[in-house]
């Protein structure tokens, strides 16, 4: 492809030949924030929107741009791009930054800047952009502003493929413009070349075990299946958070907490951990416990999982050789936690006549919700086709506690275990999914008031099939949970609970969102069914 007819910015020809490469190279999917100094980039990406090469999204707040690219690259596997103007645009983009060092997801960040004339003089919407994502990118670059000289557009395409080869996490590609900032652009539109299948790396170091009572495979968030096939191989009980990709399988142990104080962890002498464990307690301390040998599948994240820093092997893939240990070792296990997890206040009376099951299930319908129903209710009605987002608050912690083990598609940003753009990154996700079902996010409120600017779309901009289920406790209830929850007084509320009463309906109005409310289990079962576009759904629940 070449511009038509030629460029008259040098900021514009370099930007054309930047992405141009990138496109090449099988990034499909820019996400931008408005800003003059970067109005090279925009316009380029515009126009190659316009000739099918690549897919644009645009939102005005840059840290719900960097949450949205974040789900994008999470959803597809790919990099992303995310291009920001000067200044306060480019620090906004910090929480995502971090969350994808962290939970390993690739994005390139390209940020406008200023000149080196401009630097250190006070310009307008100028601070010290080189390095300030720190240590959360894998690589910087500070590029000097073309002038149009022989050979920018070939350093321009020099520069996608670096920053493509070292984006196994965020890489910052900071660029400087000068003026002219811009100037038309037309592309002649060639045949898009099929996309590259991403190719899987050969791990660097593989493991052998055998398998042995006493092993336990710990599977945590970005685990994927490989868990799920390593505990059936060895024949271990397994314990997969709800967002680890592993939380199904007979070897599955939902109630793992508390069975992790009992006889049987008495028992455990190794354990092999799979992605990032957040969700509890007793993992990290079974872990540091004398006599327990660890073993760390490596997996994307920045950091190699190490509480307590006991863990003295790591390993990037895992070989099992050998018979499964006898079913008698996980079996105690999960049969233990399918008794801990019995609802049995809510099993069907088998000897009552019709009338007496009758008046059961309407009690059951017109019961109210609680956050384990509400978790429960979530969990059933997510299907494969389906995907689901899980917010940092306690809701997360009531589906890990009982759902049983489904086969779904399930994400949350734990890099961090933050409450920043989880309805960001949901749409994100929700927008790059080929597949025909619903994407639903759980959230508590303020996790969906915290994000609550990623509710706008702009004029064009794709609205795809989502619904943000609300648990609404009027607060941060999870930290009624702290020791001091009982004895700190009334400031406890006001700087902890933070309570709120924001209206939620009037919000999704403002949005332009449809909205619906749940206050029984009937209604919430009927509220999850299937929506056509960006749904709401309130659910008020108790603050104990």
């Amino acid at each position: 492809m070449t511009p038509t007819p030629p460029s008259e910015s040098p900021a514009t020809t370099f930007s054309v030949a930047l992405l141009q490469e990138f496109v090449r190279l099988g990034v499909r999917d820019v996400v931008l924030g408005p800003g003059s100094r970067s109005q090279a980039l925009a316009l380029a990406a515009a126009e190659l929107e316009r000739i099918g090469q690549l897919r644009l999204r645009v939102r005005i707040d840059e840290r719900v741009g960097g949450f949205l690219a974040l789900g994008i690259a999470v959803e597809k596997k790919r990099p992303v791009i995310l291009v920001t103007t000067s200044g306060t645009a480019v620090a906004n983009l910090h929480p995502a930054v971090l969350e994808a060092h962290h939970s390993g997801v690739p994005l390139i960040v390209i940020t406008a800047d200023r000149p080196d004339s401009l630097r250190g003089i006070g310009s307008n919407q100028t601070t010290e952009q080189p390095g300030i994502f720190g240590g959360a990118v894998r690589r910087t670059w500070d590029v000097a502003a073309p002038s149009g000289k022989p050979g920018e557009t070939d350093a321009a395409a020099a520069l996608a493929r670096d920053a493509l080869a070292a984006a196994s996490g965020p890489v910052h590609l900071n660029l400087a413009f000068a003026e002219p900032l811009s100037s038309p652009v037309t592309f002649i539109a060639p045949d898009l070349e099929p996309l590259p299948e991403t190719p899987e790396r050969d791990p660097e170091h593989t493991l052998t075990v055998t398998p042995a009572e006493g092993t336990i495979v710990v599977a945590g968030t970005n685990s994927g299946p490989r868990a799920e096939e390593v505990a059936r191989e060895l024949g271990a009980p397994l314990i997969a958070e709800a967002a680890s990709g592993a939380h199904f399988g007979p070897n599955l142990v939902v109630a793992y907490r508390e069975l992790l104080h009992t006889e049987l962890a008495d028992a455990i002498d190794r354990v092999i951990v799979f992605g990032h464990p957040t969700l509890s307690r007793e993992v990290p301390a079974l872990i540091q416990r004398d006599g327990v040998e660890t073993i760390v599948v490596r997996h994307a994240s920045a950091e190699d999982y190490n509480p307590g820093r006991r863990v003295r092997t790591y390993t990037d893939a895992l070989v099992v050789e050998g018979e499964p240990a006898p079913r008698s070792w996980a079996g105690r296990w999960v049969a233990a936690s399918r008794a801990l997890i019995e609802d049995v206040d809510t099993a069907p009376d088998i000897d009552a006549d019709a009338g007496a099951h009758a008046k059961a299930e309407l009690a059951a319908v017109r019961a109210p919700v609680t956050r384990r129903s509400l978790a429960e209710a979530v969990w059933r009605a997510t299907w494969p086709h389906d995907r689901l987002v899980l917010g940092a608050s306690r809701l997360i912690r009531e589906v890990d506690r009982a759902v049983p083990g489904k086969r779904i598609t399930v994400h949350a940003n734990r890099g961090l275990a933050g409450i920043d753009g989880t309805i960001s990154t949901a749409l994100g996700i929700a927008l790059a999914s080929i597949d025909p079902g619903t994407t639903r996010v759980l959230v508590g409120d303020l996790t969906f008031l915290h994000d609550v600017g990623a509710l706008l779309f702009g004029e064009g901009e794709e609205r795809p099939r989502i619904q943000v289920i609300v648990g609404n406790d009027g607060g941060g209830t999870i930290f009624d949970g702290l020791e001091v929850a009982d004895s700190a007084g009334p400031a406890f509320d006001r700087v902890l609970y933070t309570p709120q009463h924001a209206p939620i309906e009037a919000l999704a109005a403002a949005y332009g969102w449809e909205y619906r409310t749940a206050q029984n289990r009937g209604e919430l079962d009927q509220a999850l069914t299937a929506s056509v576009g960006p749904t709401i759904v309130e659910v008020p629940l108790p603050r104990e």
